[in-house]
């Protein structure tokens, strides 16, 4: 029987191969990192940043799809909030408004809103035509000129600011260019009332590549061009745009048309003959005025006179919607023809008081932005007797039919019988 004895060279071969694997060992936990609490704080700052910016992404993101998805703008009332505010000139104040939940705005180039306001104690309503286009539908975009004593545009100058939540009835009128068809465009404009024509303009050149656009717009000073670099840019991009400006004191203009880099100007007043001279073709264009009532009469005039087929010209205004004083009702008692209904609440009416007249006399809500006709705030019912109407522009058929007229423009011709 043989047995293995004791070797040197293979004890010593094991120890060695020991040593090596120890080694190795050491080498392996040397190398792992040390723990380190600026290490640790760091990382956890990464990541804190990482789940943030991801949250943020994901906010953003569903925040745009609300957006992509926020339903259309329903007529009627509607709580909006002031997301910016900014000066267009030294007296005029732009307002973007978007809605307390996203809202896509969907109304017709050249329309109006009107504004439901408390001031000192009393509600008041007051229209102004929308200078932003739908064809940016997320925002609308109101424009307001100072008047001197006015109460309502002095108001939102100064005390309605970002972040404010406003009322607001819209949208309405019948100013705008889906109800009126055009081929070529002439738009006449002076002071505010260039606010439906810088919407109308960017609707156009928005969904309308080409059209055939010429602007003349009437204001005292270059200082008092409102929209004056917008509408630059429009003109400077568009061979189809032609932007005039005629300016009441300008000292460094000439006698006749002067050509700049993106419009022409023409000093003074405007007359047939600086129109013909700024815009040779007017007789081939549909019209859309709208300024001042001096400024819309006298245009009026010398348009007739001229020639033009004047179903071809519209004009949109809000004469000073000044509330009138209440009619006593003992005092229309005493001269009045008829009875006029509303609800529980009988008034009697002379043949000079109109239905607005009856209706404010006792106290009854109605919006009456602009009283002359031609907003279509003050829409209401007659369910019995007759009347006669001044105006029934933004009437539709089918409105005229059921019975429906414009409080500040009818008259009662028998007892009526109202539904508000």
């Amino acid at each position: 029987m043989s047995s293995s004895g004791f070797s040197f060279s293979a004890a010593l071969s094991a120890a060695q191969s020991t040593k090596d694997d120890n080694k190795k060992s050491v080498a392996k936990v040397s190398a792992a990192p040390s723990f380190s609490i600026s290490g640790a704080l760091a990382a956890t700052a990464k990541k804190t940043a990482e789940v943030t910016t991801t949250a943020e992404a994901k906010k953003s993101i569903n925040a745009n799809q609300l957006l992509l998805n926020a339903d259309e703008w329903q007529r009627g009332e509607v709580q909006l909030r002031c997301t910016e505010k900014w000066h267009e000139t030294h007296d005029v104040v732009s307002f973007r408004f978007q809605g307390l939940t996203p809202v896509k705005f969907n109304y017709k180039p050249g329309q109006f809103i009107t504004f439901k306001l408390e001031i000192e104690g009393e509600i008041v309503y007051r229209s102004y035509t929308m200078s932003s286009s739908p064809s940016r539908p997320y925002s609308i975009v109101v424009t307001v000129k100072r008047i001197a004593g006015g109460k309502v545009s002095n108001f939102l100058a100064d005390k309605v600011n970002q972040g404010d939540i406003i009322t607001l009835v819209g949208p309405d009128g019948a100013f705008n260019l889906v109800d009126i068809a055009a081929e070529k465009y002439l738009f006449l404009s002076a002071g505010s009332g260039i606010t439906p024509m810088y919407s109308m303009s960017r609707w156009l050149l928005d969904t309308k590549v080409g059209s055939d656009i010429a602007f003349v717009h009437s204001a005292r000073t270059d200082e008092d061009i409102i929209f004056a670099d917008s509408l630059g840019a429009m003109a400077y991009r568009s061979a189809q745009f032609q932007l005039s400006y005629l300016l009441e004191n300008a000292d460094e203009l000439v006698e006749g048309v002067n050509h700049t880099g993106n419009d022409s100007r023409m000093l003074g007043r405007i007359d047939i003959e600086k129109l013909q001279a700024l815009v040779p073709d007017f007789m081939t264009r549909t019209i859309f005025v709208c300024g001042p009532e001096p400024y819309m009469v006298s245009v009026k005039s010398w348009i007739e006179t001229s020639g033009f087929e004047m179903k071809n010209f519209h004009q949109e205004s809000f004469t000073g919607a000044v509330k009138s004083p209440p009619s006593s009702t003992n005092t229309a008692a005493t001269t009045s023809n008829f009875m006029l209904s509303i609800k529980d609440k009988k008034v009697a009416l002379s043949a000079e008081q109109t239905l607005l007249d009856g209706i404010e006399s006792e106290g009854l809500p109605i919006i009456a932005a602009c009283r002359s006709g031609v907003c279509g705030a003050c829409k209401c019912q007659v369910t019995s007797g007759t009347t006669e109407s001044s105006s029934t522009m933004t009437l539709t058929a089918e409105e005229i039919a059921a019975g429906y007229v414009l409080a500040c423009s009818t008259k009662i011709t028998s007892d009526v019988s109202l539904k508000m």
